[in-house]
């Protein structure tokens, strides 16, 4: 399994019960960046999309991605703005792009007028006096001499922008997703609504000299006053036309590797490190290509709105890439009652109260709860093409939900909800559903452990009828608390490896400077009959283009001067090194191969500048178990 963290990653549907014989690739990325100053204020950017102000560019430099730009921005003292634009060209693997820094910029003039620039993001630097700005590449998307009418939570009178917009991150009465800023009046406005928000007429007016701003350290789940979805696109275009526009013309901020597109969906959904706006999905994965990419726009962060597809042409020249399916993040009007789900598409469903035999003698809130006190309430929704089985918890669960038997094609990983809902398909075998005569059937697992089934977890018989001649629709569904559905071997599992990078106190750090001194350590729990060892480690730039292998095919370190030798430490490696990055980059991936051994694993025998030591990136050889 390849587990990847970086601005660019693969990630996988599901883990699988590990075995003696597995093999796993670790993957980390380090960011390597200055870090903030103490102090009441922080640094914090704010972002234009598709404007540009006149400013006065000390450095330029070509094919930077967009966050290796303001990263650059961000680190340079001098730095007051930052302008990124890119090129489109439908031929080339990547867009070439061009990033400007600048130390004087007329962006923090409120009398300046920006120029409509196409392509183009305008970062501009600002200090804001709250402890709650995100560790984001912005804070805020700015929209020039615009507002929404009639949305006001509280008004307040600020001397500068930065005071209006820390009073938004630092409010507790309500959940500040938009400011207004009238610098002529210092009138600052704070509101609870933004331009996604329903139940309302939303609509940005013209207002000279007042800017729109929307909070961008927002949770995923504060992304809506009520719930969020993701939806097509419905701007008057038709779907081809839009997605075609964005898979040239958007930038993309992640992209991934996904089995389908609801495993995409997820991700934009859970997505921290940008609030994610919109996905493309560009179908089943072809190798070792990715086919989900993640978008921090949406038509409405565009100043021409829908219009802006409309008056695309399509490019004279087709790559004959997959156009793939746009969906964008869509605020429901109201909040759905627990146990409803997307009604509009819902068939009508009945329950069907024939209970299985087994579970005679056992209540219904002993069989839906668990040993740690967690009760579940599901339901199931039969769809037209799919069933939808909707989980509500009591308390925040933390799993993983997935069809019996395609754990891997056919899951939901759940981190820390109390709602979440996995999609059955009826048809193909991602979901093995299956059918007789109208009947759909499936099994259902929710998991705590993301490897190990344990008599903890929760299994669902679930099945959605179908009767043509009148539309009638029933589902059945009964807790399985069958011990034989739960296979228990004798031999022990090789549990799954992790990464853990410490600093000097032994803290976990994701930031650090260029010398800080660090323990990169392999970890596996201690009560496991099994060692491990590391080898064909490599450390890698942000953009993947630049690398070289810390750690050789043997367990050997290359330059130990560099990345020295992993050592056992109990059940764990480890090595200190000193932090370090590429020329070109200020993330830096590391990624190794990890064995395992049955009981300690034999160190290798290495040899530098003509003496030799031991590593522990060899196998035993009496007892290693091969890969």
């Amino acid at each position: 399994m390849r587990l990847v963290h970086r601005q660019t990653a693969a990630i996988m549907s599901g883990w699988t019960t590990p075995s003696a014989n597995l093999r796993f690739v670790l993957a980390l990325c380090l960011a390597i960046a200055l870090l903030p100053s103490p102090g009441a204020a922080r640094m914090a950017f704010e972002k234009l999309t598709d404007f540009d102000f006149a400013g006065t560019t000390y450095y330029s430099v070509k094919n930077l991605s967009l966050y290796e730009c303001q990263g650059w921005c961000r680190e340079e003292a001098d730095c007051q703005a930052a302008a990124f634009s890119f090129v489109v060209n439908p031929l080339s693997p990547s867009q070439e792009t061009h990033c400007q820094l600048q130390n004087d910029s007329s962006a923090h003039n409120p009398s300046a007028a920006p120029q409509r620039s196409a392509n183009m993001y305008y970062m501009v630097k600002l200090q804001l006096r709250s402890e709650n700005v995100c560790h984001r590449p912005w804070a805020f998307e700015r929209v020039p001499n615009k507002i929404i009418r009639g949305l006001d939570n509280a008004l307040i009178y600020t001397s500068t922008k930065e005071a209006c917009l820390s009073a938004c991150l630092n409010e507790k009465r309500f959940v500040c997703r938009s400011v207004e800023y009238d610098y002529n009046n210092m009138k600052c406005v704070l509101s609870d609504s933004d331009r996604r928000s329903s139940g309302q007429f939303v609509q940005l007016v013209d207002a000279q000299g007042t800017d729109y701003f929307e909070n961008l350290c927002l949770k995923p789940a504060q992304a809506c006053k009520n719930n969020r979805s993701f939806a097509v696109a419905r701007v008057g275009v038709s779907e081809e036309k839009v997605a075609q526009y964005v898979g040239l013309h958007y930038y993309t901020d992640k992209e991934l590797q996904v089995t389908s597109e609801s495993a995409c969906r997820l991700a934009c959904e859970i997505e921290t490190e940008f609030l994610c706006r919109s996905f493309l999905y560009l179908g089943q994965p072809q190798g070792s290509q990715y086919n989900c990419r993640l978008f921090h726009l949406d038509h409405k962060t565009l100043p021409d709105g829908p219009s802006t597809y409309l008056n695309h042409e399509r490019p004279l020249i087709d790559h004959g890439e997959p156009i793939g399916q746009y969906f964008e993040n869509a605020c429901e009007k109201t909040t759905s009652p627990p146990g409803t789900l997307d009604k509009l598409d819902t068939l009508p469903v009945s329950l069907d109260t024939t209970e299985d035999p087994n579970l005679t003698n056992i209540t219904r809130n002993d069989v839906n709860c668990d040993k740690t006190g967690t009760c579940y309430d599901v339901s199931v929704h039969c769809k037209d093409t799919r069933i939808a089985v909707q989980v509500r918890t009591n308390k925040p669960f933390n799993g993983r939900i997935y069809a019996l038997g395609r754990s891997e094609t056919c899951n939901i990983d759940v981190i820390n909800s109390d709602a979440f809902r996995l999609d059955l398909t009826m048809a193909g075998q991602d979901c093995n559903t299956q059918s007789v005569t109208g009947v759909y059937s499936n099994t259902v697992v929710l998991q705590h452990h993301s490897v190990v089934m344990t008599k903890a977890d929760k299994i669902y018989k679930v099945k959605c009828t179908y009767d043509m001649s009148s539309k009638n629709i029933t589902f059945g569904m009964m807790p399985i608390r069958d011990p034989e559905m739960i296979h228990i071997n004798s031999s022990p599992e090789a549990p799954p490896p992790r990464i853990r990078i410490l600093d000097t106190r032994q803290r976990e750090v994701e930031t650090v400077r260029i010398g800080d001194r660090l323990n990169f350590r392999i970890e596996i729990p201690e009560d496991t009959p099994y060692g491990i060892f590391a080898r064909s480690c490599v450390a890698m730039a942000k953009d993947a283009r630049t690398s070289f292998k810390i750690i050789d095919d043997d367990g050997c370190p290359t330059d130990p001067t560099i990345f020295p030798g992993f050592t056992a430490d109990g059940n764990a490696l480890q090595s200190t090194y000193e932090a370090f990055r590429f020329t070109e980059s200020y993330g830096v991936i590391f990624q190794c191969n990890v064995k395992y051994c049955l009981g300690p694993c034999e160190p290798a025998v290495c040899e530098w500048n003509m003496e030799s030591f031991e590593s522990l990136g060899r196998r035993r050889r009496r007892r290693a178990i091969e890969g």
